[in-house]
């Protein structure tokens, strides 16, 4: 667990530094591991890998750092969710 945790922060500072990011699925297959160091399976593992692959593109790093409200604090919960579909759709879009 906290190896995927350091690999997706590290992810994330490139993705937010502007940095292009070349991930494949084989690293986030990599650091697809439970909280005791096992290998994630099935669906869990699935889910990982999605949510990986995701926050390694350069859209997403970039709507993270965008995700804060009108005081400057970081979205949470439904409006964070909300906020990074919009953002990640409109960049795609252009």
């Amino acid at each position: 667990m906290k190896q995927s945790v350091v690999a997706l922060l590290v992810l994330f500072a490139l993705a937010t530094a502007g940095q292009a990011l070349a991930v494949d699925a084989g690293s986030c297959e990599a650091s697809a591991v439970s909280k005791d160091g096992k290998k994630l399976a099935g669906a869990a593992k699935a889910s990982f890998i999605k949510k990986c692959e995701a926050a390694s593109t350069p859209a997403a790093g970039a709507c993270e750092a965008k995700a804060v409200d009108k005081n400057g604090k970081k979205l949470a919960g439904a409006a964070r969710t909300s906020f990074l579909k919009k953002c990640e759709a409109d960049t795609a879009a252009h």
